[in-house]
């Protein structure tokens, strides 16, 4: 089968490799169909590790994903061959403290598709994945839609961690790519509009408010907190970082209110941040991380398939396998006005 992977930073080939076999009972094969090129494919593509996850070399990346059912094992009933799927990348064990917790996102035995160390990720023609991963969609959502439900799940949790009580609470988003729009589509879809974003790149703005924020700010051009208080004189109740920069945390805790909570999204260049403590501690705020997704998957593609969230809007680019690796120089480079980037098998 085609397989697409690192070889070195910045570099990827096209190989053949054998086609993965069940090995278990609960297990399925998939025919892969559509791809996201994700930031953190991104951060393994360029810097060859996030943290303490580093490429060993050659290596498959890739986590947002939909493909065809082809094969299941012989104790597999929640799918069947023929099915188009959402897959879940995240493959927990069930039975440690934290998904006894319900926690299986921080299962302390979790493997995870294209993280080194744990799964080869999904750019090859077929992968094999325990059945409990895949949400049959036929139907329903179309291979596009269903690779990006993926993505769309960590702006859903993310809302859902920030504990929005009302629809008139007021949100600043920092970073309008993939997440930050998710985020957007989640808070749109609960009626919550009363929504900012701060970007630095003039069409990500655009494409902020041809979704539906209510006001945008180019923090490279601007005051961030002179413009949002021509919006919210009193700042805002939540702020969401998507961005993963040290600035935008910086300006987070300048605009929200006291009281107010600061839910970090985006993967970090470094290891550690550094907040104004003193106004923190005098305004009272607190910090919420996001890891991933947690029992999200059947909300967002229900959000999906009602049309409350069109997560397409997001997609800018679609590429052949053959050329992932333009794909990924696109994204890292944001040239050509891209987004999302989809890899068509």
């Amino acid at each position: 089968m085609k397989k697409v992977v690192l070889t070195g930073i910045r570099e990827m080939e096209m190989i053949s490799a054998p086609v993965p076999q069940i090995a278990n009972a609960d297990d399925v094969k998939i025919k892969l169909v559509s791809i996201g090129v994700c930031g953190s494919d991104i951060h393994y593509y360029s810097e060859g590790k996030i943290g303490t996850q580093v490429v060993k070399y050659p290596f498959a990346v890739g986590h947002e994903c939909s493909g065809t059912i082809v094969e299941v094992g012989s104790k597999v009933t929640n799918v069947k061959v023929g099915d188009l799927v959402v897959v879940d990348p995240s493959v927990h064990c069930g039975h440690c403290d934290q998904c006894l917790s319900g926690r299986p996102h921080t299962c302390r035995n979790n493997r995870f598709l294209g993280c080194p160390g744990q799964l080869e990720g999904c750019l090859s023609e077929y992968i094999v994945m325990p059945s409990f991963t895949c949400f049959p969609v036929t139907g329903k959502l179309n291979p596009v839609q269903a690779a990006l439900i993926e993505p769309f799940t960590i702006g859903v949790y993310s809302v859902k961690l920030a504990e929005i009580k009302n629809r008139q609470t007021s949100v600043g988003i920092f970073g309008a790519g993939p997440i930050g729009l998710s985020i957007l589509l989640k808070l749109l879809a609960d009626e919550v509009t009363n929504v900012g974003m701060i970007e630095p790149l003039e069409y990500r703005l655009e494409k902020a408010k041809e979704i539906g924020v209510r006001y945008v700010v180019n923090p490279e051009k601007q005051n961030v907190k002179t413009e949002v208080e021509k919006f919210e004189e009193l700042l805002v109740d939540v702020v969401f970082d998507a961005s993963g920069e040290q600035a935008a945390v910086t300006n987070a805790v300048k605009i929200l209110k006291p009281g107010g909570r600061l839910v970090l999204v985006g993967i970090p260049p470094s290891a550690e941040y550094t907040f104004d403590m003193d106004l923190m501690r005098r305004k009272e705020l607190s910090i919420v991380n996001v890891r991933r997704q947690n029992h999200c998957v059947e909300e967002a593609i229900e959000l999906v398939v009602s049309g409350k969230a069109d997560v397409e809007k997001m997609v800018t680019h679609h590429f052949p396998p053959e050329k992932t690796s333009t794909a990924f120089d696109i994204v890292e480079g944001y040239k050509d006005g891209a987004i999302k980037a989809m890899i068509d098998f």
